[in-house]
């Protein structure tokens, strides 16, 4: 018989991450996917901490960490040292009035903002001038964590240099390397939970679906485009 004295140690549930009590009477009993945590990310003490990010995965009702999704960073390069003539730029369908061989990352974005499926705060121009230096459109606004579709160019109207030409290439593609539902912020982790030792064994826990975060004392930030899945449920001070 062993009767050596055994220690388990249990963590703090903090949540001083709360904003306020409200929605915290009305937490979603859900059930935790163990197997798509990280140790040492998601459970670095051997629980899932209070005030976790949490994503619904679609195909089973269950809850898993949530993914994030990066907003669309497409480059406009200018190629053969055109000397004068104009552009224009293609996004889903709506084309931009002429835009100067030579204009700054203001004028391509005025032309952008222009298009009548972009609004103000939508892209935010960086660069140039050209034809010497590209720029880069990073998407926000309504197409914050949105996979956009890439925009086209036409050079047609490019004039002088050798061969002058316009491209537009991805940098940063939006939207999420997961795509199985995580990728949409639910809520948060009210309580801490134990974690299972064994990954292929669920856990119970309850979601904060709507309610008050202090952003800065969550366990793991949330990007703009989470905060934009729970808009008007959850507000973040």
């Amino acid at each position: 018989m062993d009767l050596s004295m055994r220690t388990e140690t249990w963590a703090t549930d903090d949540q001083s991450w709360l904003g306020s009590a409200h929605g915290t009477d009305a937490g979603r009993s859900i059930t935790l996917d163990t197997s798509t945590f990280t140790p040492g990310t998601h459970y670095p003490d051997g629980h899932f901490p209070s005030g976790l990010p949490l994503g619904r995965i679609t195909a089973t009702g269950k809850y898993g960490p949530y993914a994030g999704r990066s907003n669309e960073v497409q480059t406009v390069t200018i190629t053969g040292g055109p000397t004068g003539g104009t552009y224009t730029l293609t996004l889903d369908g709506e084309t931009t009035a002429a835009i100067a061989y030579n204009a700054s990352a203001a004028a391509v974005q005025a032309a952008l903002e222009a298009l009548s499926n972009v609004e103000p705060g939508d892209v935010a121009v960086t660069g140039g001038p050209h034809p010497g230096t590209a720029v880069a459109v990073a998407f926000g606004g309504r197409f914050t964590g949105k996979n956009v579709p890439q925009m086209s160019a036409a050079s047609g109207s490019l004039t002088g240099g050798a061969a002058p030409a316009i491209a537009v290439t991805t940098g940063t593609a939006g939207g999420s390397a997961v795509g199985d539902g995580r990728e949409v912020l639910a809520g948060f982790l009210l309580t801490a939970v134990r974690a299972p030792a064994n990954s292929a064994v669920d856990a119970a826990g309850v979601l904060l679906w709507h309610g008050a975060v202090i952003e800065s004392k969550l366990p793991i930030a949330v990007d703009a485009a989470g905060k934009s899945d729970v808009a008007g449920r959850i507000a973040f001070f």
